[in-house]
């Protein structure tokens, strides 16, 4: 098993990998930290955080806080005849909401002009929220798929809200923080993670949850046993299951997590559709951060690192190799 993840690491087109963690029917089987890196190590997640983000949703749901296709109750959208006030939470999850967001540059924009950048570093960085939820609409909900960091953080404000009425930040981010540790966190021994969170208390949920690689792990087996741990069933089974449903507009795309399947043509592929089974699914980060799942091999997989997106090729064929050392059932 070592020689099958050395690649990762003695591969130069791989560009720099951190840590890749090997989970086979529940047991590690594989471990690896490039120099200066360790199992202590909590590593930023970026987009795996919406992955996270997604399953405290579904918890909410379950709790009868939430109703997935209602109208998101966000304040902004309330007003009559405000077409955003047809934005559900269903519609968040599947990256539909319509909303005029700009993940990466287009062409036409410069990359400090993305709503991304803006949100996180620039003039929406003291309230995330706010930003995101002010964008007025370029599609009906539910007609245009966008990929978006913005409609996450959208889904974090709405999970506070539910949580506490107060606007008072410290407060915000103590009932989310507690929400997150009691209900997710520290049931699946995710001991590491942690959070980050704008000046207003809200969770930055869309990109900046750290980890250990064994506690992103922990998130992937949480998911291939379908929202049990320990015989605990933690999250709905139905919600699981609509994570790793295709949306209607994109078929690799499910309730916040990437599967392996096929794109349209104008979008670039995600994964390694054709190279392993089509009911592997991920939760997938900036720069190559992948925590994988594949159901038929029992197989969780965690690579953490710093690889350019348009580089990724050799990294997701590598994690497909991977895979098929691994018997199937």
């Amino acid at each position: 098993m070592k020689d099958a993840i050395a690649p990762f690491f003695e591969d130069e087109s791989m560009a720099e990998t951190r840590a890749v963690l090997v989970m086979y029917r529940g047991k590690l089987v594989a471990e690896r930290y490039a120099p200066g890196y360790s199992p202590d190590s909590r590593m930023i997640g970026w987009s795996m955080s919406k992955s996270v983000t997604a399953v405290l949703a579904g918890m909410m749901v379950a709790d009868g806080l939430l109703v997935l296709d209602d109208p998101a109750p966000v304040p902004e959208w309330a007003s009559a005849g405000d077409p955003r006030g047809a934005i559900t939470l269903r519609h968040l999850l599947h990256m539909a909401s319509g909303l005029d967001h700009t993940e990466m540059p287009d062409g036409e924009k410069a990359i400090y002009q993305t709503d991304t950048v803006r949100l996180l570093f620039l003039d929406g960085r003291e309230n995330v929220a706010q930003y995101a939820e002010k964008r007025p609409m370029e599609a009906e909900a539910g007609e245009q798929f966008e990929y978006s960091t913005a409609t996450t953080h959208i889904l974090s404000d709405i999970l506070t809200r539910t949580l506490t009425t107060s606007t008072d930040p410290q407060v915000r981010r103590d009932a989310m923080l507690e929400y997150a540790r009691g209900r997710l966190f520290e049931p699946l021994g995710m001991t590491s993670a942690f959070p980050e969170f704008d000046r207003s208390g809200t969770m930055l949920g869309g990109s900046m949850i750290h980890a250990t690689a064994r506690d992103w792990a922990k998130f992937g087996e949480f998911l291939r046993n379908n929202g049990s741990v320990r015989s605990a069933q933690l999250l709905p089974t139905s919600w699981t299951r609509f994570m790793k449903t295709s949306s209607t507009l994109d078929a690799s795309y499910g309730g916040h997590l990437w599967l392996n399947k096929r794109r349209p043509k104008e979008r670039d592929q995600v994964l390694f559709p054709g190279k392993a089974p089509s009911d592997v699914y991920a939760a997938l980060g900036h720069l190559g951060q992948f925590v994988v799942v594949s159901p038929q091999h029992r197989l969780t997989i965690v690579r953490l690192g710093k690889t350019n997106d348009a580089d990724l090729g050799p990294v997701n064929d590598q994690l497909a190799k991977l895979i098929a050392i691994f018997p199937r059932g």
